[in-house]
């Protein structure tokens, strides 16, 4: 068992938009190339990396974009970043109605570039959601995402190695 690894794959799973659906391939491929390498603690150190950013997404990331958005060098790119994330908060609302700490949940939960635990934060804070049910709802979907994406790297590893 090599800490080095483990710690590897907790940075991945705090890195915007690649989170755990990296970080996950990347402790299966540690796996395969030590049977010791724990996969059960590797989703713990994962899911663990992941949700370290929540809190401070959800309190504090609005608020650096809104500074931000009249600065010279960066108030396009954070005027961008504002107006997708009103958006696309705007859009889960009128979609989910009163099921929106469901909608967060599999919007957290489907494992594609762009929907993962800093996006649903990030969404659920424009919304002004509250803070201890998006948690909730931000957990959830990183337990199915991380599911999700542990079979798709079984079945895909399987394909590759011969995982019987």
């Amino acid at each position: 068992m090599r800490i080095k690894d483990y710690l590897y794959i907790f940075l991945i799973s705090m890195v915007p938009i690649v989170e755990l659906r990296g970080a996950i391939p990347v402790a299966y491929a540690f796996h395969q190339s030590d049977p010791n390498f724990s996969i059960f603690w590797s989703y713990i150190i994962i899911a663990i990396g992941n949700m370290i950013p929540v809190p401070f997404i959800f309190f504090f990331a609005r608020r650096i974009l809104e500074w931000g958005e009249d600065k010279k060098v960066i108030g396009k790119f954070f005027t961008w970043c504002l107006k997708k994330g009103e958006k696309g908060g705007e859009k889960l609302q009128a979609k989910a109605g009163r099921g929106l700490y469901w909608a967060l949940m599999l919007f957290v939960g489907i494992p594609l570039p762009g929907t993962g635990a800093w996006t649903g934060t990030l969404a659920a804070s424009f919304l002004d959601m509250d803070f201890k049910k998006s948690i909730l709802a931000v957990i959830g979907g990183v337990v199915l995402a991380s599911v999700i994406v542990g079979v798709v790297c079984i079945l895909g590893f399987g394909a590759i190695f011969g995982i019987q």
